[in-house]
């Protein structure tokens, strides 16, 4: 089993840049796929961005891609979302998340492990 725990979140202004961390127990954390998810107020959760568990490999939701950057490091069982040029639309919570299958992809029901979440708002 592994436990996650997010941090990083907080109030900016549109344009500014946030970098929410995951930190992840257990000695096989490289063994995970990993991905990051938000949900909006009054909206369902959905998928933002994943990474292999080698790094090598990453997704984005077309929403942020070319603005936000998933990277993880096995060696302190963190993985990382850079979030760049934040519009008020990407306020919400995110969540990372972590599977034991080979990929995750951006079905939420494939993940098996979640965090509790952290609160971004971004303001216009």
């Amino acid at each position: 089993q592994v436990q996650l725990v997010e941090s990083g979140g907080g109030l900016v202004q549109a344009g500014g840049s946030l970098r929410l961390s995951c930190g992840a127990s257990g000695r096989t954390f490289s063994r995970y796929f990993m991905g990051w998810f938000r949900q909006a107020p009054g909206k369902e959760r959905e998928f933002v961005a994943t990474i292999t568990w080698s790094g090598g490999s990453t997704n984005y939701a077309t929403s942020v891609k070319g603005r936000f950057t998933i990277s993880r490091d096995n060696g302190k069982n963190t993985v990382t979302l850079q979030m760049n040029s934040l519009k008020p639309e990407d306020t919400a919570v995110y969540y990372c998340a972590a599977t034991e299958r080979p990929y995750g992809g951006t079905d939420q029901s494939k993940y098996d492990y979640w965090g509790q979440g952290t609160q971004v708002t971004v303001s216009s």
